[in-house]
């Protein structure tokens, strides 16, 4: 019985001779292929290093943009906190300065007001002004005088009332009348001041 020949998996059959290469053509190659391999995971390391970077950016770029936007509007706030305190500092020292020029000299503005009615009630057959009562008699007369210059020649009924405030007044006529209260002015003014806090603050909100 003949004896069984090894399949050879490397063997040309179509030449009958073994294929060969020569070392160095074996060594370029491998040099090549080490070359190529380099480039190509070089290659890619950039990519990923770029991609890493951009996304590093951008989250930079997003912690620095909130940060601003807070800061923003804790400046806001910082800004309407102070302008709501000078706001109240210069009422407060408004009030303060008013109370004092009044303590001295409370017939000034009483005069102005007694100036500028008459100055309009020439026909008015009857006026009537209540002053303060510690008042009253400096007043009387300058009241009087400036009637006369202004042309009034109807009835002038000047009277002290410890019910007014002194640098407050009322003037009175048949059709209507002014009154000079400080009190009231006082209110009307922290009124507004209060409403534009509060719509500050809200705007700060």
């Amino acid at each position: 019985m003949a004896a069984n020949a090894k399949f050879l998996f490397d063997h040309d059959f179509a030449t009958g001779e073994r294929p060969t290469i020569t070392i160095a053509e074996h060594d370029r190659r491998r040099k090549d292929a080490e070359a190529v391999a380099y480039r190509n995971g070089f290659s890619a390391a950039q990519a990923q290093q770029h991609a890493e970077a951009e996304q590093n950016i951008a989250a930079a770029l997003a912690t620095i943009g909130a940060g601003m936007e807070r800061l923003g509007r804790g400046l806001d706030g910082v800004e309407a906190r102070l302008e709501t305190e000078a706001v109240q500092v210069a009422v407060a020292v408004a009030r303060k300065l008013a109370a004092e020029l009044i303590s001295r000299r409370p017939a000034d503005e009483i005069v102005a007001l007694a100036t500028e009615c008459f100055r309009h009630l020439v026909a008015t057959p009857h006026i009537s002004v209540r002053v303060n009562d510690g008042l009253y008699e400096a007043l009387k007369g300058r009241i009087e005088d400036i009637a006369r210059a202004r042309g009034f020649e109807g009835r002038l009924a000047i009277t002290p009332s410890a019910d007014i405030a002194p640098g407050d007044c009322r003037i009175e006529w048949a059709d209507g009348g002014v009154v000079r209260e400080r009190a009231a002015a006082e209110a009307v003014i922290a009124d507004a001041v209060n409403r534009y806090v509060a719509a500050r603050s809200a705007d700060a909100a």
